[in-house]
């Protein structure tokens, strides 16, 4: 039932937008936690609700930061403030915020919650808003996402700031009110935020030690920041952080993420035109910050446009080249290296988060301690961020962790969060749960064979056969792109979750699998875990030059609901694997086949002859429980969530692609599991 709070929810709502960049769907939380996490968690609650220490807080507006090569950004800087109302004078630590989102919409959220009576209560009421009852629990994840933390995350946390942190925030080069041209996380924007940290570190009001915090963008601003060794950088807090772009989000399995980037780019060209009115009007103007916008109103559109306009190979423009090849200046920026940080990194990411394959990746490739190092992984998708964390058996809310995080590395107060589990996870299939590594222990990679032979399990599908221990007989299955997926979590994943607000759509693939070949294992009669990047290896057939493939990994329940757990997909002619960054399991099989995704490795179909593809799925944690069975689908399409280069659609012609299921040849998917399942 929906508990009805008429203009309080109706502001919740409201504040909602400022987090478009932000992070799934959350089932019932289980209660298992370790007896360690669950004092530290109410500990850190205990310490984040006691009394401020400063009841107030100071903002210094649209403070310049000149960087080294003359472009001014614009910062607001938010202080610790006494009864009066005035800044302390004590030096304190420093948390920076880099943002493309410009400052004054972090600015009307803090403002929004800062309202006396107003803030606590929201928060309460969202956490009670239940919309199941209509089948849209997901938009019930979209308004717990703020009491999770993602309100006050994502750009100015209050309590944060009154328990003795100065915050700044700033508008990153191009955006909001600063000066310069956007860059969109290039290697001008990248040394900006070291020089940012250097700046801030330096100011009377710091005591030079400095964090970071931030969603999305500015989490990933975090990374590049880190990993360009700032001396003052002292601990980072990134939520949702990417450091591959391209395989995250802007052309995952070489093809346009069109469900998400060309509205994410409109958003922030649009808010970077937004003039800075209250300079206009005591004539303090920023006539260099007009030229800027005029010199390019409409960053990274021409590429967009570029990618679904162009009809052929030989007539790409130069501007599309570019991010076709890895090795130009755009490319380098956007493939970060999180081996470079030594900083204490506490990662919040989702397991259908548009950066899920980044998020594990770098908590893994951080070279630090255990007690320097965290990671929790939530259910969620980009724009229901923290949603579920704060309620029974969850971690705490972001803000919660994050001033705990901070205050061991920045303030040195021995509060535990250095022994906090090493990694927490919404297990799918499951609840909370703790691990001491990503993936869990004892788990064994094992194939699982594509086979013909019916499961007898989805009688609505495009096409029913069976995941098996050993290869089934010889088999040509045929799959036609389609618009089902429409309707699929696929495309709640693509769209940062808001398809996620359908429950039909992102809480059972059956809608979806109307279009998908499937493979589905028996059912096991024990819970049974899989943990890990996993990947499949298929034997396909074109009737073209090129074409695309997505495929899903699912649980199956009882019932035949089938819901998704991760997902993969890739064109058939950047099927070209880097070796090198690649990952195996020790039995020989791929498990993170990592795609080059270039032009010039670029290898066309020969069509009717046999082309092997391995595409890698995201990193899962999942268990499925006795009676359920695990189902891979495969589809020929991924709309709306991805679309393939124009020049390469035109050359597949949408056309049926085929699956050749040869027990000299056979196609599996290799699984890392737990045990001896009964399957």
């Amino acid at each position: 039932m929906i508990r009805r709070r008429g203009p309080i929810a109706a502001a919740a709502a409201a504040l909602s937008v400022f987090l478009v960049m932000a992070g799934g769907v959350v089932s019932a939380p289980s209660a298992e936690s370790t007896p360690t996490r669950a004092g530290l968690d109410a500990q850190f609650v205990a310490t984040h609700n006691a009394p401020p220490q400063y009841p107030n807080v100071f903002i210094e507006w649209d403070v310049p930061i000149t960087m080294s090569d003359g472009t001014v950004l614009k910062a607001n800087v938010y202080h610790p403030a006494d009864a009066t109302g005035q800044p302390i004078q004590e030096p304190t630590p420093t948390v920076v915020n880099l943002t493309p989102y410009t400052k004054l919409v972090a600015n009307l959220a803090d403002s929004a919650l800062a309202i006396p009576g107003f803030g606590d209560p929201l928060m309460h009421v969202l956490r009670d808003l239940d919309f199941s009852a209509f089948g849209m629990s997901g938009l019930s994840d979209l308004m717990r996402a703020l009491p999770g933390g993602a309100a006050r995350t994502f750009g100015v946390d209050r309590k944060l700031i009154q328990s003795g942190y100065t915050q700044v925030v700033v508008d990153v080069r191009g955006t909001g009110f600063s000066q310069g041209v956007w860059q969109v996380f290039g290697h001008r924007e990248q040394q900006d935020g070291a020089e940012v940290v250097d700046w801030a570190a330096s100011q009377p009001w710091s005591n030079g030690r400095i964090g970071m915090s931030g969603i999305s963008y500015s989490a990933v601003n975090q990374l590049h920041t880190a990993e360009r060794r700032p001396a003052a950088l002292q601990a980072l807090f990134p939520v949702v952080p990417g450091s591959d772009l391209i395989r995250d989000v802007a052309a995952p399995g070489g093809a346009l993420g069109i469900g998400f980037i060309p509205e994410w780019l409109l958003a922030v060209n649009a808010t970077k035109l937004l003039p800075d009115v209250v300079s206009m009007l005591s004539g303090r103007f920023d006539w260099t910050w007009l030229a800027d916008r005029i010199r390019d109103p409409f960053t990274f559109f021409n590429v967009v446009i570029a990618a679904l306009a162009t009809p052929s190979i030989d007539q790409i423009p130069p501007e599309m080249l570019s991010v076709l090849d890895d090795e130009s200046p755009l490319r380098t920026a956007w493939v970060g290296h999180p081996e470079r940080i030594q900083v204490p990194t506490f990662i919040y990411g989702g397991w259908h988060d548009i950066f899920t394959y980044s998020s594990p990746r770098v908590y893994n490739a951080i070279d630090l301690p255990d007690s320097e190092k965290k990671l929790v992984m939530g259910d969620t998708y980009h724009i229901t961020t923290g949603a579920g964390l704060g309620l029974p058996g969850a971690p705490p809310s972001l803000d919660v962790l994050q001033r705990a995080w901070f205050d061991k590395w920045l303030k040195g107060i021995d509060n535990g969060i250095d022994g906090y589990d090493q990694v927490t996870s919404w297990q799918q299939g499951g609840g909370w749960s703790d691990s001491p590594s990503f993936p869990r222990p004892g788990m064994e990679y094992r194939r699982l064979y594509l086979n013909a032979a019916p499961s007898g399990t989805a009688p609505t599908a495009a096409g029913d056969g069976s995941l098996t221990a050993a290869p089934g007989g010889p088999a040509r299955l045929t799959i036609a792109p389609g618009l089902a997926t429409l309707c699929s979590r696929d495309a709640a994943h693509g769209t940062a979750g808001i398809i996620a607000a359908l429950d039909i759509c992102a809480e059972d693939a059956r809608i979806s699998e109307v279009n998908a070949l499937t493979f589905t294992t028996a059912p096991v009669d024990r819970p049974t875990q899989i943990s890990g990047p996993l990947a499949v290896h298929l034997n396909t057939v074109l009737d073209t030059t090129d074409g695309y493939w997505t495929v899903t990994l699912n649980d199956v329940a009882p019932d035949g609901r089938s819901t998704v757990w991760t997902t993969g997909q890739r064109t058939a002619s950047l099927r070209a694997v880097d070796e090198a960054a690649s990952t195996r399991s020790p039995n020989g099989d791929y498990t993170d086949p990592y795609p080059i995704l270039t032009l010039a490795s670029r290898e066309p179909v020969v069509p009717g002859q046999p082309t092997v593809l391995d595409i890698g799925l995201f990193a899962t944690d999942g268990v499925l429980q006795p009676g359920h069975r695990l189902r891979i689908d495969i589809f020929a399409s991924n709309f709306p969530s991805s679309v393939p280069l124009r020049p390469l659609l035109n050359e597949s012609g949408l056309r049926p692609q085929h699956l050749v299921l040869d027990p000299n040849e056979p196609s599996w998917v290799n699984i890392p599991v737990e045990g001896d399942p009964s399957w």
